[in-house]
């Protein structure tokens, strides 16, 4: 094992191998462990992409949710999926399906491109130039913003979908979709979200669809593997204690050098992150 390996893998928590029921087991039950401390949340909130990650962080809020409700006799305990296109989604089928699959008790659909847009053009007298990457995050901020004013209205908690394999390489949002309140799917690599989904009997399409983040206009549907420049079969290998090829285990290392500061948040003068 690669000496950074080691240390990666105890940040991420992966485990070689998994028991996805047991798995299915603890997420569930660690959403409604925060629900019993924290009583006057009465509300799980997602935002649902049709990808696998939120496919799966969904069906384990609703499976919370609806345990509490049996449990307490408390019908307020509700879980809502909301839904976030930016204008028209090219793959709102598979929204759609995964909507299907979750079986949410309320859905929503909130359409950020009036916002963003209004954002990027009132930044434009100042003379910034808005890159399309740039845009891309005011996306996925403008999602999370929407997801707790959801919440505040609600007495309600944001769940994430950060795994693993996301984690180690920093892919996603700083303060958008890298913010929330609960991460059930920590400690995941993609193959093992993959696992769970199909133990949960989510449609194949759902967990085998090639994920994308598509937030740039300029690549739309762009592969995450493309981004990142390294597949997921490797990261998953990595975080399982496998050995990779070179180039790819230091493109996983590098990204989780370069990231460090999303992992962290806020640094305050304590951290000593410039040493």
């Amino acid at each position: 094992m690669r000496p950074l390996q080691k240390e990666i893998i105890a940040a991420m928590k992966t485990q070689p191998q998994i028991d996805p029921q047991k798995e299915i087991r603890k997420s569930v039950d660690f959403l409604k462990a925060y629900l019993k401390k924290f009583p006057f949340i009465k509300t799980l909130v997602l935002g649902i992409s049709g990808g696998q990650d939120s496919t799966l962080a969904g069906r384990l809020g609703q499976l919370a949710i609806s345990e509490m409700r049996t449990a307490t006799h408390d019908d307020s305990y509700q879980f809502i999926a909301v839904r976030l296109p930016y204008g028209e989604q090219a793959d709102e089928s598979d929204a759609l399906a995964a909507l299907d699959f979750i079986q949410p008790d309320e859905t929503m659909r909130v359409n950020i491109k009036p916002a963003v847009d209004a954002t990027v053009a009132a930044l434009t007298p100042n003379q910034l130039a808005i890159s399309d990457f740039n845009k891309g995050n005011i996306k996925a901020r403008q999602r999370m913003l929407v997801q707790y004013a959801i919440a505040g209205a609600r007495a309600g908690a944001v769940l994430g979908t950060d795994h693993a394999a996301e984690s180690v390489t920093g892919f996603y949002t700083k303060y958008g979709d890298g913010a929330s309140d609960l991460v059930p799917l920590y400690r995941l690599d993609k193959r093992q979200g993959q696992q769970l989904l199909q133990t949960l009997g989510a449609p194949a399409k759902l967990y085998q669809k090639v994920p994308t983040a598509d937030l740039e206009e300029d690549h739309p549907a762009q592969p995450d593997e493309v981004a990142l420049g390294v597949s997921y079969q490797d990261i998953d290998d990595y975080l399982e204690g496998k050995a990779i090829a070179t180039p790819a285990a230091e493109k996983i290392e590098n990204w989780y050098r370069k990231t460090a500061h999303k992992r962290h948040l806020p640094i305050t003068l304590f951290d000593n992150f410039w040493k």
